[in-house]
Order: C-alpha cells, then sequence, then structure tokens
C-alpha cells in the first residue's frame, strides 16, 4: 500500500459534483530550508552567493576530513585502542567513496573544460 493513498481528504458536496476544492500548498520559509542544508537554501538579498571555487575547496576539505578520520580509526584499530572493526571498515569505505566521487567531479570538469578549449570562435 502507498502511504500517500491513506491520506484522503473529507469528502465535501462540491467534491461530488466534481468541482476540485482549492486546497493551498503550505510553503516551508528559506530560512527551515537553511535548518535542512546548510548552503542549499537561498541566498538572501544582502547575503554573498557560494562561489564555484569555494564550493570546489569544501568538497577537497571534506574529503580530506574523511580520509584523516579513516586514518585515524585504522591507526587506533592496530594500537588497541577501544575502535570497533566495523567503524574502521565504515570510515575507511566512507573515505574510500568520497574520494572516488571527488575524481569524478575533477574527470568531468577536466572533459569540460577540454570540451570548450575544443569549440571553434
Amino acid at each position: 500500500m502507498n502511504p500517500l493513498s491513506a491520506v484522503r481528504l473529507p469528502v465535501t458536496p462540491d467534491m461530488m459534483r466534481g468541482v476540485t476544492p482549492d486546497i493551498a500548498r503550505p510553503t516551508i520559509p528559506v530560512y527551515e530550508l537553511g535548518k535542512l542544508s546548510p548552503g542549499a537554501a537561498a541566498q538572501p538579498a544582502g547575503g554573498v552567493a557560494p562561489t564555484f571555487e569555494g564550493t570546489l575547496g569544501r568538497m577537497v576539505a571534506e574529503v580530506n576530513e574523511s580520509q584523516t578520520a579513516a586514518s585515524q580509526a585504522v591507526a587506533g584499530l592496530m594500537s588497541g585502542q577501544s575502535v570497533p572493526l566495523h567503524q574502521a571498515v565504515l570510515a575507511m569505505e566512507e573515505a574510500s567513496v568520497s574520494f572516488q566521487l571527488m575524481v569524478e567531479v575533477r574527470n568531468k570538469l577536466l572533459e569540460s573544460y577540454q570540451e570548450l578549449m575544443r569549440m571553434q570562435v
């Protein structure tokens, strides 16, 4: 059963005649969107929009942090600290996947640059 099919509107006499009710859709304020995913919400009129360079720099920094966390988890596991094996493996996999994503983004950017350079002006 689809979870959304369980949600039903009360049937009114207008609906029986084929007239659909005018249901106002709730809007989510911008400040609430910012709580969900920082940086994903629209920037305020006086704010500074994120730059391409800043976005790439933040991505590289996050990959570096995940690599560092994985290294620390493995070092803790090898030195006999109380690091669970599954936590170390998860940290290594997360670091690996984030690094692979960064490499693929780099490859796409390089392809795009090469395509632009091949264009005739």
